[in-house]
């Protein structure tokens, strides 16, 4: 994996813990909102970043283990929980 890529994915990561615990600490003390966060998500481009970084790494493990390990890694990953379009999360 390319040090420049490893550095943007690790600089992005680090942005967005940042940023979002920022955010929640806001919440909690009731000077933002969900719209504010809404807000962070579009105007920082968070799903694009996000994609990105998991296209790096994904790139990364495919160039270094086999087929085999790439799918069991596939596997567990799609067992994680995602928002659903009816607004619910779904169970792990």
């Amino acid at each position: 994996m390319p040090l420049d890529e490893v550095v943007a994915v690790l600089r992005d990561l680090n942005e967005f813990v940042v940023s979002l615990d920022r955010l929640g600490s806001r919440q909690a003390s009731g000077t933002a909102d969900e719209h504010t966060v809404g807000m962070f998500v579009a105007d920082w481009d968070v799903a694009r970043r996000l994609a990105r970084a998991r296209r790096v790494i994904s790139d990364a493990l495919d160039a270094q283990l086999s087929e085999a390990d790439n799918a069991e890694i596939d596997a567990l990953c799609d067992q994680g929980r995602f928002y659903s379009t009816d607004d619910t999360i779904s169970p792990r």
